[in-house]
């Protein structure tokens, strides 16, 4: 009985160091990613740590592609409930920014993953392969220019988000359906005319 218990240990403990290795990330920038300060946090030795993660590039890396797995499952969850039409990959992108909370305390993941995206040039990288490599799958439905303006202006929300460390900024729920309204047409329609509520 105890055998599953002994094999699940080892993916706690991963899993467990990647979480103390966002949250530090979240208080202390990726300077406060340290081998000593993640596994002083997750109560584990160095050379716990380094049964898993090689040296400390490894584990930012890790922690990063966690952060960017996690990611691709809401999106897939939005866009199993989508029609698969037009923007539809642009509206799952928006409504996972405007609708997943990003407080340290609740989230650390959708937290660091900007801080490390402004931190390490190398990170920014892989997270241009992964939207490039998203976009490549859904070529057929979103590779209009307007549909990467919505997801850039949804980029721009989530970082004024993050900065406020609080509630949504009050602005959220109109720019929010104005940006699903853009991202469910082909067609561009002005600002004024779009509906208050959720466009879907």
């Amino acid at each position: 009985m105890n055998a599953p218990t002994r094999k699940k240990a080892p993916e706690r403990v991963r899993s467990a160091l990647l979480a103390c290795a966002a949250k530090i990330a979240v208080e202390e920038g990726l300077a406060g990613v340290t081998v000593q300060a993640v596994a002083q946090s997750a109560g584990v030795s160095k050379g716990g740590l380094f049964h898993h993660f090689a040296n400390k590039q490894a584990l930012v890396e890790s922690m990063f592609d966690d952060m960017i797995a996690r990611l691709d499952a809401g999106l897939d969850a939005c866009l199993a409930g989508d029609d698969g039409a037009y923007g539809c990959f642009t509206r799952a992108y928006v409504r996972m920014v405007f609708d997943e909370p990003p407080p340290a305390s609740d989230n650390p993941w959708s937290v660091a993953l900007p801080v490390s995206l402004i931190a390490d040039p190398a990170l920014k990288q892989r997270w241009d392969a992964w939207l490039a490599r998203r976009l490549s799958v859904h070529a057929a439905t979103d590779a209009a220019p307007l549909l990467g303006v919505v997801r850039l202006a949804a980029d721009g929300a989530w970082f004024d988000w993050l900065l406020a460390r609080g509630e949504r900024p009050a602005y959220f729920p109109q720019v929010r359906a104005q940006l699903l309204a853009l991202a469910a047409s082909p067609k561009i329609v002005p600002f004024g005319m779009l509906a208050q509520g959720d466009a879907r």
